[in-house]
C-alpha cells in the first residue's frame, strides 16, 4: 500500500508539471507597438493626480531629442474592458485603488513574452506613492523586454558583411536591409534608408588612456566626436564652408554607466549637427572599455529624418548595438 500510495504520488506530481509546461507552452505570443503600453485604470484615476503620476514617468519625454517624444506610447483602458485579446499586450501596467498596498511586476501572465506592473494603494496618495517609487524598476523592465523582441526580430534576416569582424574583431546582429556604406583603417559607416531620411551606425576605437580624466569627460567625449565626424562625417558642399558631422554645441550630452557585452563603460546621449549647415538630429554612443584588446570601443547610432518622430527609430540602433559580442582579436 505504501509503494501504491508513492506511485500515486510521482504521478500526480508529474500530471501537474506537464499541466504547468502545457499552459506555458500555450501562452499566445504577445502583441503591440514598439515603445507602446496599455494602462488599465478607473477612467476617474486616470483623469486625476494618479493619472499625472503615471504620465509624468511613463510618458516622460526621451533624452537627448531635438523634439519631445514620450518614453512610452500609452493606452488606457477602464478595468472592465481589460479582456480577451487586449490582454496579450506586451507591456501592461495595472493601477487601482485597492484593500491592498503593493506594487510589483509580474511575467508572462496572459502571453510571452509579457511584463505587468501591478500598483495598487487603499487610497490614491498610496497609489502615488507606489508609482513613484517602482515606476523606474518597471520602465527598466519594459525596456528590457522590448530590447529582447526587437533583437529576437534581428534574427530573421541578418547582414552578412564582415567589416566589423575584420577590423575591429566584434560582431553585431544587423537587420539585412542595412549595408556598409563606407570603411576607413579605424572606421565603419553602416546606414539604412528609413522614412525621410537613414539611420546610421559607426564604429571606431580609441587608445586604451582615452577618457581617464573624470573632471573633463564630457568635453573629452565632445572633442573624440566632433574630431571624428571632420575626418570621415562630411555635410553637403557649401560654398566658403567647412561642413562636418559635431556634437550640437548647445546642449551637453547626458552620460550615464552601461555595462555591454562585459565591457563597462558610459552610455552617451545627445544631439549631433552638421557645422555651418542646418541638420540635426539624436545620437547614441556606448564607449567601452576593452582591456583585453588594449583600447576604448566605440559603437555610435544616429539618426537623420526631419520633422519626424525619431524615438522607435534611435531604439532600434540601441538594440542592435547591444547584441556586440567580442570575436576574435582586433587587428
Amino acid at each position: 500500500m505504501k509503494q501504491a500510495g508513492t506511485l500515486f504520488l510521482l504521478f500526480s506530481l508529474a500530471f501537474l508539471s506537464c499541466k504547468d509546461s502545457k499552459n506555458q507552452n500555450y501562452l499566445p505570443t504577445s502583441v503591440g507597438a514598439i515603445n507602446s503600453m496599455v494602462v488599465v485604470i478607473d477612467n476617474e484615476l486616470w483623469k486625476g493626480s494618479v493619472g499625472d503620476s503615471i504620465r509624468s514617468h511613463f510618458a516622460a519625454p526621451v533624452v537627448g531629442m531635438p523634439m519631445d517624444e514620450p518614453l512610452f506610447t500609452i493606452d488606457q483602458i477602464a478595468p472592465k474592458f481589460f479582456t480577451g485579446s487586449i490582454r496579450n499586450t506586451r507591456s501592461i501596467l495595472y493601477v487601482a485603488e485597492d484593500s491592498l498596498n503593493l506594487a510589483h511586476i509580474k511575467k508572462d501572465m496572459y502571453a510571452s513574452p509579457q511584463r505587468v506592473g501591478v500598483i495598487k494603494g487603499t487610497t490614491k496618495t498610496e497609489v502615488i506613492e507606489n508609482i513613484n517609487a517602482k515606476a523606474n524598476d518597471i520602465i527598466t523592465s519594459f525596456k528590457n523586454m522590448e530590447i529582447e523582441a526587437a533583437q529576437k526580430r534581428f534574427d530573421r534576416s541578418l547582414n552578412k558583411e564582415t567589416e566589423l569582424q575584420d577590423k575591429f574583431g566584434i560582431q553585431l546582429k544587423i537587420p539585412s536591409i542595412y549595408k556598409v556604406g563606407k570603411q576607413e583603417d579605424n572606421f565603419v559607416w553602416i546606414d539604412r534608408e528609413i522614412q525621410k531620411g537613414t539611420a546610421n551606425i559607426i564604429v571606431y576605437e580609441m587608445p586604451a588612456n582615452s577618457f581617464d580624466n573624470d573632471s573633463t569627460l564630457v568635453k573629452d567625449i565632445v572633442a573624440m566626436r566632433d574630431s571624428v565626424g571632420a575626418k570621415y562625417i562630411p555635410g553637403p558642399d557649401v560654398t566658403g564652408k567647412i561642413t562636418h558631422m559635431r556634437t550640437e554645441p548647445a546642449f551637453a550630452p547626458y552620460i550615464y554607466p552601461v555595462e555591454i557585452a562585459g565591457l563597462k563603460g558610459v552610455e552617451v546621449r545627445g544631439l549631433w549637427d552638421i557645422k555651418n549647415y542646418p541638420m540635426a538630429g539624436p545620437f547614441l554612443t556606448y564607449i567601452l572599455n576593452d582591456k583585453a584588446n588594449n583600447r576604448k570601443l566605440v559603437l555610435e547610432g544616429f539618426v537623420f529624418a526631419p520633422a519626424t518622430q525619431k524615438r522607435n527609430d534611435l531604439f532600434e540602433l540601441e538594440a542592435i548595438l547591444k547584441t556586440l559580442q567580442l570575436g576574435k582579436t582586433a587587428k
